[in-house]
């Protein structure tokens, strides 16, 4: 859990090698070049519920990355286990049924695990003044604690709206407009745990 040197970040999709990759590289890139040195206290990773270990990202995947300029290097899959929920501060999950799969393995971890865009949705909504100054790694936690609380203060949205949908089979452009759909979230997260 979340300690004065550092926050766990677990990104989780099917089979980790489309949408929990990207969001993992993605969010790596966005967070070093906001953050600068600050972002190393953020760890973040990636895993699948229904993932095969050690296979490469899809190469539309790594593709897209590239494009970015992310770091597309030592890249294996692995399955999602309950070690991998429990030790994470945050959990962000692709889309419903992941998140209810974390969920299931690990019940105590309800109150940290979002899907990526519901979780974007509710940290958009948190006013400036209810995330303290401190550390960006102080200041997500935060923000994880306080989209719970503004959850209710929000305007109601589809349930489908929150999900990430999966690339795997379409082309390219699928994966292009995930990705769009990915930094648009990380972009939001970043304002707001970056310091002012």
């Amino acid at each position: 859990m979340t300690t004065g040197d550092g926050f766990r970040m677990l990104i989780v999709c099917h089979a980790n090698i489309c949408r929990s990759p990207m969001v993992e590289r993605l969010a790596r890139q966005a967070f070093e070049s906001r953050l600068g040195p600050a972002a190393k206290a953020v760890e973040i990773s990636s895993a699948g519920t229904h993932a095969r270990s050690d296979w490469a990202m899809h190469p539309n995947t790594e593709y897209v990355l590239r494009e970015y300029g992310a770091d597309v290097s030592d890249f294996a899959s692995r399955r999602l286990t309950p070690d991998l929920v429990a030790s994470a501060d945050l959990v962000l999950a692709a889309d419903r049924e992941q998140r209810s799969a974390c969920v299931t393995l690990v019940p105590s971890a309800l109150r940290r695990t979002f899907t990526l865009k519901q979780f974007g949705r509710l940290a958009a909504a948190v006013p400036a003044h209810r995330l303290a100054a401190g550390s960006p790694h102080e200041r997500l936690a935060a923000l994880r604690d306080e989209a719970l609380i503004v959850r209710s203060e929000v305007p109601f949205v589809p349930p489908a709206e929150d999900d990430l949908a999966d690339p795997v089979r379409e082309p390219i452009e699928a994966f292009a407009y995930c990705s769009q759909e990915i930094s648009e979230v990380l972009r939001v997260i970043v304002d707001r745990i970056a310091s002012e």
